[in-house]
């Protein structure tokens, strides 16, 4: 087991404090994202300097295990990281493996740069995703159900919103569903700056005289400040809200239509960075991409209860091969951690010292990461803290 590094992505929707707090850095700007991890656009780096994938390719049955290998070839088949969000950031989907493959093939055929701004697809895998809240975190995750978006949009006193309402009422299925949404993002069709501007000012006006849902309201008219004009505006009066407290998780399958608000949390995803965006973000919008990988049917948002492990350890288990995460309360004594196969642990508080089947023992301060290769076997840890430990199923 080894200590490894951070890579910080300084997205513009970051917060100034979160993020570089916790890890004990310096930054310039809002720093939205730390990537821990071997995803080829920005792994982690032993103390050494050695890349993350590089050193996995050396010895992968060794490093990942042979199971591993076996089901995802010579890679680290997650990606986790610190997300920070302190303005609302893109409505987005991640496509589901068949559509990663063929989109990133596609790009690749185009002649497209991996690294291009223009670039939908940066690798070949599907990207469902876990976040686990650090702090109060708002979201808007999957599509509420059709008869209920109708109510919403039926006493808006403006032109967009009394379309929309009939397009719900004749159709309160997922295909209706599916008109209003292709109807307020498709370029042939979105509405104007000046008839989304209309739909804000009546749930501004709805909020003042009594609105059946408060919480829409606010969130359209948030929206409207940080992104004005932009159609997803409207698009959110579709979508459910959701609430995460501290140490609440919830499942964003591929194919999840979703956008994060507020808050500081954990992610754990599939080893991707494929993000097909349709609007509130200053980024690349591929509408045709979205509307082609998005899942209609509604439902409500996928909170994981989680298991414990031992007294100390809460484990999250996603529906998914690729990963699973576990949080460590640690205090007196010695506390066995779950999980197996290459893991990544992340202390986020406190200081704690790992020790490994194989006599292996690290030490970890919080804002410090460790890999832990397969051929370590089952661990340990003692010390004082929280720490966050990602592996595979």
């Amino acid at each position: 087991m080894q200590l490894i590094s951070h890579a910080l992505q300084g997205y513009a929707w970051g917060s100034t404090d979160d993020i570089p707090s916790l890890l004990g850095v310096d930054a310039e700007g809002p720093v939205a994202e730390a990537w821990f991890g071997a995803h080829p656009a920005a792994p982690s780096r032993t103390t050494d300097g050695q890349r993350l994938d590089a050193l996995l390719a050396t010895d992968p049955d060794a490093l990942l295990g042979q199971d591993v290998v076996a089901r995802f070839g010579a890679t680290l088949p997650y990606l986790l990281k610190l997300i920070a969000a302190e303005r609302p950031l893109s409505l987005q989907v991640h496509p589901h493996l068949q559509g990663a493959r063929e989109g990133f093939d596609r790009e690749e055929a185009a002649g497209i740069p991996r690294d291009s701004p223009i670039r939908s697809y940066r690798d070949r895998n599907h990207k469902p995703e876990l976040v686990y809240a650090l702090t109060t975190f708002e979201a808007m995750c999957g599509f509420r159900a059709p008869r209920r978006a109708a109510e919403l949009f039926a006493t808006l006193e403006a032109p967009l919103a009394k379309e929309l309402y009939e397009l719900l009422r004749a159709e309160p299925s997922a295909s209706g569903i599916r008109h209003v949404f292709t109807r307020l993002l498709a370029p042939a069709t979105r509405p104007s700056v000046e008839r989304v501007g209309e739909v804000v000012d009546a749930s501004r006006h709805r909020l003042a005289v009594g609105s059946p849902s408060p919480r829409a309201d606010r969130t359209v008219v948030q929206l409207q400040e940080a992104y004005p004009g932009d159609p997803g505006v409207v698009v959110s009066l579709l979508l459910n809200p959701v609430t995460l407290q501290p140490g609440d998780a919830m499942f964003i399958p591929a194919g999840g239509v979703h956008a994060y608000l507020h808050g500081f949390g954990v992610e754990i995803m599939a080893s991707s960075d494929n993000v097909l965006r349709a609007g509130l973000t200053p980024k690349h919008v591929d509408v045709p991409e979205l509307l082609e990988n998005v899942d209609y049917v509604a439902a409500p948002p996928i909170r994981i209860a989680p298991e414990v492990f031992h007294g100390a350890t809460k484990v999250f288990y996603a529906p998914v091969d690729d990963f699973e995460l576990s949080v460590t309360t640690v205090g007196a004594g010695v506390h066995p951690l779950p999980g197996r196969g290459p893991r990544i642990l992340l202390c986020l508080d406190g200081v704690v010292e790992l020790a490994s089947a194989i006599g292996a023992r690290l030490l970890l301060q919080g804002g410090q990461a460790a890999f832990v290769p397969a051929r370590d076997g089952a661990l340990g840890v003692t010390g004082t803290g929280t720490l966050v430990q990602a592996d595979v199923p």
